[in-house]
């Protein structure tokens, strides 16, 4: 496969995982910006296990349980102690982001070999695919999707045909902790071990590409595509003069987040989130 093209699905994959997992939640009515925490826990669980087993499977799987607990997290805080959804998000990104680094520096041997503790690249590409049609077929033609969008769109509306929305939620929630567990475990995977915050603000893009895609699966598949190739070209372009001047490290490195900005700016206000996002 053409190394570009190859880079491009690489990058572009736990951008997919991760903006999936958020639209399942996002879909059922609740707030989801804590997509960069549970990536970020599941790349360090990820990594820790893996080291410390030299199990591939046992490395995956407790990247994918790190992330269910995350999720299953904000589920309790959202939905059992009706936690502001934002403040929420953001209690369990800085959780994250200071539990990864004490748990990093304390259990990870960066010495120590990685090799074969982490499953083929190639299983994480099928895995996305797989849930970008699972996760639009089963909005679209399975009664537990319906339930979902429902919930999404109006609680009140369904409670009275007699759903719960909070059971709904839990649900979704569930599949946010597993997507992004998947996600998570990807990043680790290609880095060989973990560090510091390397999920590197992944979760907040993958947000953004949901939101341009309107919330629907197919969109942001492409959402993201179009960023992970954005960070793809930068790091081709690393060290490539423009018009005769060479440009600091740091300007390629901040292009992706200046694509999703722009983005987000260029089509602010031309799309619709769930009618019942956010609320009881």
């Amino acid at each position: 496969m053409n190394l570009a093209l190859a880079s491009l699905i690489t990058l572009s994959v736990p951008l997919v995982l991760a903006a999936l997992g958020g639209l399942t939640s996002e879909r059922a009515g609740v707030m989801n910006i804590g997509l960069e925490g549970k990536l970020l826990a599941a790349a360090c669980a990820t990594a820790v296990v893996a080291v410390q087993s030299g199990n591939a499977v046992l490395g995956l799987l407790a990247g994918v349980a790190a992330a269910v607990v995350l999720s299953l997290t904000h589920a309790v805080l959202t939905q059992s102690f009706r936690l502001d959804h934002i403040i929420s998000g953001m209690a369990l990104n800085a959780l994250a982001l200071g539990g990864t680094n004490v748990v990093a520096k304390a259990v990870i041997d960066q010495e120590r070999s990685l090799e074969g503790a982490y499953l083929p690249v190639g299983f994480y590409w099928a895995a996305a695919a797989v849930a970008v049609v699972a996760v639009a077929v089963y909005l679209a033609r399975v009664r537990g999707g319906q339930w979902l969008l429902a919930v999404g769109n109006d609680p009140d509306k369904s409670r009275q045909m007699g759903l719960d929305p909070v059971r709904v939620r839990y649900g979704a929630l569930v599949a946010t902790g597993v997507l992004c567990g998947l996600g998570g475990a990807l990043i680790a995977s290609n880095a060989g071990s973990f560090t510091d915050g390397m999920t590197a603000g992944r979760g907040f893009i993958a947000l953004a590409a949901l939101i341009l895609g309107g919330w629907r699966p197919l969109p942001t598949l492409l959402a993201c595509l179009v960023f992970g190739g954005v960070e793809a070209a930068q790091l081709q372009l690393q060290g490539t003069p423009v018009f005769g001047a060479q440009l600091p490290s740091e300007f390629w490195g901040a292009l992706p987040y200046l694509a999703t900005l722009v983005a987000m700016v260029g089509l602010l206000g031309k799309t619709k989130a769930p009618a019942g996002l956010g609320r009881a």
